[in-house]
């Protein structure tokens, strides 16, 4: 490593002359702006710059025909026949013998020029290859060369990077071919750049790749989701390596100053982009958007790249914000939570100024969000509290139960949201609807003259993001996904909300057994008109009543045949998830945002939203053990040896019961378990006393039970019958 070093740092000063008549490409002032071509002859793709001020979210649902353009010609290629066989004989023969000749040959060889790449990799030399579907490439062979490369002498390595060099050094004329783009494609894989040794070489490298032309990036793109995914995985993880260590380096003298390369990271966090564009193509992923996270991002000022979003949008200056998909949920909750609290001050002051501008006596409780129910009427006291102070809803939220002598620090808020939760959500109740195969619940598609209720439990998802609480809610990655159609609000009130493209699989998800029949009807190798005898029509039970709904004009009297069931099909799924709830869901929506209007709602996957609302149902307990904190206790007590003996040996529904008990949530936050700052407190009462929570503060008090099995019966007793502050 030692000997590479002073060699690469001679590539340093060679490589800065690369495109410095083109300084301004990739510059962090100036980043290349991908985006989506306006052309016919290249398929469209997810959006890989998301523009602040962007309205509606690309589709990747149905991509245009194959590009009928004339492509630049392919220069002629050098014969090279060595084989995948060929190639593994000479390695192991000279691992054998020590002589490295044949192998250093071939390395030197293939790595010197974009064309000696192809003429290697290509899977037939004669073939153009120039479609988005293949690429090409022999990937097999290319996994066997980089998989040998790293134990190979290091002249040998070292071969390769003056290869590489001298490609990049090619002078350009004209637009590139797609050789060049098999080039690059090719060299992103090389395990080397996990070195930062390489660091100099691989920003080239990537600064090229991000200035070229949207249709090359859509070349690539459809050829990257064509890679393994362990190869896939490796080229995502050594760029998010790359940003890290540029932003954070370990050894600062390795990289050149800051300003000189400031292009670094904007043209490293662009080519991710194209890897997450070719991820989204996938179902399912190649990888998890979460492998996406860089987590050191978690240590910038988020704020500070959030604000210069909002400013600048994604004109003339980078932010970590125009790529969504590299921050984190953590960073996101982050961003989220500051900006909230930043709009709860805003709305707080503006009312107190108001107030003394009225010769007014202030009053502490004007800056709060203060809902005072009865637990006999729950739902409507809720309903008329959140109604009448509608411009109060940005504020901070404190619950008072009538008659309880309860004071909210927190505790009484997440005691408010669980019950009303677990009443509007009850069958009885009849707005929602429970599907016990999925375990999920969905909008009722009766017919009612008052959509308030469902304004109120948009209301309450965003009251509960705003003030950081989890709900036990379970609606599918569909109603998230509908949420953010679109995730802002539009000024036009005549533009439909919470409606989005949805699939077979979304109805999967939400009634499967429905979805398994219409899926049978796709795959139906017999005449559908005959056998099956449907028309373009769907029948609801509304009260007793069957109802009859077309699904297209005159849907009662056109067949459905082999040539238009998946019309059939995508008609009767969108009926189901958007147009028979549309008004119920259009009032949740609006709700929702009425509470949790901001930009940073374009930084979430449907996903995240989900995440935010419920927190995780994974419940660790071992990872609780670990972050709690004891006081009066200490944590080897015999009285706390008994009490994670016991609670470790719980079942997960007594889980769950005891971290509703304690913290008013049997939901995990975003930040997992070690985000709850659970403590232990010793309570010194009689051990006949069974234990006592104080939710605000997360906080169990705990006698000193003599043993094990006193503690466990007094234990289930406590989070067994744990609702109420009744304080007599």
């Amino acid at each position: 490593e030692g000997g590479a070093k002073n060699q690469f740092s001679t590539f340093s000063n060679l490589i800065t002359t690369i495109n410095q008549k083109k300084e301004g490409i990739g510059n962090r002032n100036s980043p290349t702006q991908l985006v989506i071509p306006n052309i016919k002859t290249v398929r469209d793709l997810p959006s890989i710059c998301l523009d602040v001020r962007q309205k509606q979210r690309m589709s990747i649902d149905t991509l245009p025909q194959e590009p009928k353009a004339p492509f630049p010609p392919e220069p002629s290629l050098p014969i090279r026949t060595k084989t995948v066989k060929d190639f593994q004989d000479d390695v192991e023969k000279s691992k054998a013998s020590g002589d490295w000749k044949a192998v250093h040959y071939f390395y030197s060889t293939t790595f010197d020029s974009f064309l000696e790449i192809n003429a290697a990799f290509k899977k037939d030399t004669n073939s153009p290859f120039n479609t988005v579907e293949d690429s090409g490439i022999d990937a097999q062979f290319v996994d066997v060369v980089y998989d040998a490369l790293l134990s190979t002498p290091q002249d040998v390595q070292k071969s390769v990077l003056k290869g590489i060099i001298n490609g990049l050094l090619q002078e350009w004329t004209g637009p590139r071919t797609k050789d060049d783009l098999r080039a690059y494609c090719i060299l992103l894989q090389n395990p080397q750049f996990s070195n930062t040794s390489t660091y100099v070489i691989y920003a080239h490298l990537l600064r090229q790749i991000a200035a070229l032309t949207e249709a090359d990036h859509h070349f690539l793109v459809h050829w990257s989701k064509k890679i393994s995914q362990r190869r896939f995985k490796q080229v995502v993880d050594r760029l998010l390596q790359f940003i890290s260590l540029r932003l954070f380096p370990a050894k600062p003298e390795e990289f050149p100053p800051m300003v000189k390369c400031s292009w670094w990271i904007p043209s490293a966090t662009k080519v991710l982009a194209l890897f997450n564009a070719a991820n989204s193509l996938i179902s399912p992923p190649i990888i998890s958007y979460t492998d996406f996270y860089n987590s050191t991002l978690d240590h910038i000022d988020l704020m500070e790249e959030y604000h210069n979003w909002q400013c600048y949008g994604n004109s003339h200056r980078f932010s970590f914000c125009q790529y969504p998909f590299i921050i984190s949920i953590a960073a996101k909750k982050v961003i989220i939570q500051r900006d909230s609290e930043q709009q709860m001050i805003s709305i707080a002051r503006q009312s107190l100024v108001d107030k003394v501008s009225r010769r007014q006596k202030p009053d502490m409780n004007m800056l709060f969000l203060n809902v005072k129910v009865r637990r006999t009427h729950l739902v409507s006291d809720s309903l008329d509290e959140l109604a009448r102070k509608r411009a109060d809803l940005k504020k901070k939220l404190k619950v008072t139960f009538v008659g309880e002598a309860g004071l909210d620090m927190g505790g009484l808020t997440k005691e408010w949201f669980l019950l009303l939760i677990r009443q509007i959500f009850h069958p009885d109740y009849g707005m929602f609807t429970y599907h016990k195969d999925s375990h999920c619940h969905w909008f009722s598609s009766f017919k009612c003259d008052n959509y308030s209720e469902f304004r109120l439990v948009g209301a309450l998802m965003g009251l509960a993001v705003y003030n950081s609480i989890t709900l036990d809610i379970r609606f599918p990655p569909c109603c998230y996904k509908k949420l953010l159609s679109p995730p802002i609000v539009p000024c036009d009130h005549n533009t439909l909300v919470g409606i989005c493209d949805v699939t077979l699989d979304d109805l999967f998800q939400i009634m499967p057994e429905l979805a398994h029949g219409l899926n049978e009807l796709l795959s139906y190798e017999g005449n559908v008109e005959e056998d099956f005898y449907s028309t373009f029509q769907v029948f609801q039970e509304e009260f007793g009543v069957i109802k009859s709904y077309n699904l297209k004009p005159n849907g009662d009297k056109i067949a459905v045949t082999n040539q238009n069931r998946k019309e059939y099909v995508q008609l009767y799924v969108d009926f189901l998830l958007n147009k028979s709830i549309y008004k119920q869901f259009a009032a949740f929506y609006y709700g929702f945002h009425s509470v949790c209007a901001s930009y940073a709602l374009l930084l979430l996957r449907p996903e995240e939203v989900e995440i935010l609302v419920c927190g995780s149902p994974e419940l660790d307990m071992s990872a609780l053990q670990r972050s709690t904190q004891y006081e009066g206790y200490q944590k080897t007590d015999p009285t706390i040896r008994y009490f994670w003996e016991v609670v470790l040996g719980f079942s997960l529904d007594l889980q769950k019961k005891l971290l509703h008990f304690a913290t008013g949530s049997d939901r995990v936050p975003v930040g997992g378990m070690a985000d709850l700052n659970f403590k232990i407190s010793k309570s010194e009462t009689s051990t006949n006393w069974l234990p006592v929570a104080h939710t605000c503060f997360n906080q169990l008090c705990l006698p000193p039970y003599k043993n094990k099995k006193e503690l466990k019966q007094k234990l289930i007793i406590g989070i067994s019958n744990a609702e109420g502050f009744g304080l007599e």
